[in-house]
């Protein structure tokens, strides 16, 4: 226990900015964006401990070890806070939302029926290949339009051909 003491207790600015750049380098290494804010915060703990130890040597034996813990810490969490609210992915409105679901693009296109639409379940051609379709039973060869999608399921209805 007394070795984890001297440890922490040795906690100077340069140890801040080694877990800093250390943290950098496990964000590059690791996905997930998260690390960076730890890594800026301990090295913002490192630049002030470093500031207080060059500028105001009284006021760095208040700015102890505990103190320097708990104010990375409470760094760290305004730093994954303030970037989760305000970096969100979410906020930023894609100019084609369904760029990653193909089955969108069909909705309002004619397609003709290849296996006849039984018991709500068939097959429509679409270009050279064919898709699960949902919707009144019909036989070969009708056409039909898209109206929605269900996964990869397209939802159909008789068109008024």
């Amino acid at each position: 226990m007394a070795g984890l003491t001297d440890f922490f207790g040795s906690l100077g600015p340069w140890n801040w900015v080694i877990l800093g750049v250390a943290l950098f380098v496990m964000e590059t290494l690791l996905p997930g964006v998260y690390l960076i804010w730890f890594g800026l915060a301990a090295m913002i703990i490192g630049a002030v401990t470093l500031a207080f130890a060059n500028f105001v040597p009284e006021a760095a034996e208040l700015f102890t070890w505990q103190l320097q813990l708990v104010a990375f810490a409470l760094l760290s969490m305004a730093a994954v806070l303030f970037v989760r609210r305000y970096s969100s992915p979410d906020l930023d409105p894609s100019d084609e939302p369904g760029l990653n679901t193909r089955a969108l693009r069909y909705v309002g296109r004619t397609f003709t029926v290849v296996e006849p639409i039984v018991d709500g379940r068939g097959k429509v051609q679409v270009g050279d290949s064919l898709w699960q379709a949902e919707g009144p039973d019909l036989p070969a060869g009708t056409r039909v339009k898209v109206v929605g999608v269900n996964a990869t399921v397209l939802i159909v209805q008789r068109t008024a051909e």
